[in-house]
């Protein structure tokens, strides 16, 4: 950074352009109240970053309440099937007739990425892109501010009542919280994907989950011309490891093509290893900072369940600044990992619930043998029970029940 610094003054310091942030933010401006949102990263970047795609009905319904939902209706798939493939065969649910009977719209996460930053930008947030945060302070009592480099070099501070962390796991939002200040819980589950886009047309119309004894396999449409993929892979794996013919065959292999048909072949147009972890602070919030979305507890992929987290948080989190700022209510600012911790726990028990359906152990000690034994059951179960089909519908599409205390005015 060079010259002198540039002092700036918002109400509420939002940093990271991703969901969680534009969503927050474009909330509050809705409510009338000030904020400006710091991105570390290019626009052309978050909006070309790809992600989970898979939002559920309340997701839905909490972005057409607010008025963000106008490009992912126009231009999302509706999906309420999912199959699983097995030794034993295949099996398909229509989840979206089964338990509250609602459906996924998938609508890649750059997509919305990109509709939020224009609805941001259009009802006049102040947003700054290539402009990484270096560091945060006041969190102890004084008003909080947070330092960030401008594109040229600039040093500019940004000082405010209140600091929202939407900057994921590895954030300076995060990184920022004193030694001890919260709690944290993890779980790493052994367990890593390669994950792929391909630019093929889907090859099922449902998602699918493959079981096989060389690992798991899953197949996600994102749009008709670009198929999410995901393998199983040794955890280390460099992705670059595996060309194109490899990843193919493994598919193919895997998901038993010559029993269920071919797939759709195209290119490889992103690969990258996801190492299945869970990771959640309590609480999520310490003195003016509150977190939101990765930054306060990562999900495993397992149940496309982030984004819709971290949607439902920042609407928990809009509420309570237009109520304390506004309204001068502080209550619902005081409640809000009480809030939103419950729900967070309920999706990474369904989560946990998917890491263990779909894997298990390939040794053949008696341990590895019980705990695929008990997978086979787990499905079974799952295609025989209408019991366990509804649980799995309700799970899989919702977050449950999610925090209510009263719109702002």
């Amino acid at each position: 950074m060079t010259g002198p610094i540039v002092e700036h003054e918002s109400a509420v310091l939002i940093i990271g352009a991703g969901p969680a942030g534009l969503v927050l933010g474009n909330l509050l401006l809705a409510a009338g109240v000030e904020c400006v949102v710091v991105e570390r990263r290019s626009r052309t970047y978050v909006e070309q970053r790809a992600r989970a795609g898979f939002l559920a009905s309340d997701t839905v319904r909490t972005l057409s309440r607010h008025g963000l939902a106008e490009g992912l209706l126009a231009g999302g798939q509706t999906h309420d099937v999912c199959q699983f493939r097995t030794e034993q065969g295949e099996f398909t649910l229509h989840y979206g007739e089964l338990g509250n009977r609602e459906a996924h719209t998938v609508y890649p996460q750059q997509f919305l990425v990109r509709d939020l930053v224009a609805e941001y930008l259009r009802r006049g947030g102040e947003l700054h892109f290539d402009t990484p945060v270096t560091e945060l302070g006041g969190l102890d009592g004084e008003r909080p501010w947070l330092l960030a480099e401008a594109p040229d070099g600039t040093a500019h501070r940004f000082r405010g009542r209140y600091l929202a962390g939407c900057d994921g796991r590895q954030g300076v939002a995060r990184t920022a919280l004193p030694d001890g200040a919260v709690g944290r819980m993890r779980r790493g589950h052994g367990v890593s994907w390669l994950a792929l886009l391909a630019e093929a047309p889907p090859s099922l119309g449902a998602v699918a989950y493959a079981v096989h004894e060389r690992g798991f396999a899953g197949h996600m449409a994102r749009t008709p011309s670009v198929t999410r993929y995901y393998l199983q892979c040794e955890p280390g794996t460099d992705p670059e490891s595996w060309d194109e013919d490899r990843i193919w065959a493994e598919l193919e292999l895997r998901m038993r093509a010559d029993r269920h048909g071919p797939l759709k072949r195209g290119p490889i147009i992103e690969r990258a290893v996801v190492d299945l972890e869970s990771d959640v602070l309590d609480p999520i919030q310490y003195g003016p900072l509150f977190l939101v979305g990765d930054a306060a507890a990562l999900i495993s992929p397992s149940a496309a369940k982030g984004a819709n987290l971290a949607v439902m948080a920042a609407e928990v989190l809009a509420r309570a600044f237009t109520a304390d700022l506004r309204d001068g209510d502080p209550a619902p600012l005081a409640r809000y990992s009480t809030d939103c911790l419950p729900v967070i726990w309920r999706a990474q028990e369904f989560s946990h619930w998917m890491i263990g359906l779909l894997h298990a152990p390939s040794g053949d000690d008696e341990e590895s043998r019980f705990l695929r034994a008990l997978r086979t059951a787990r499905l079974e179960s799952l295609r025989t029970s209408r019991t366990h089909q509804d649980h799995f519908a309700e799970n899989y599409v919702g977050l449950g029940p999610t925090p209510n205390h009263g719109e702002s005015r």
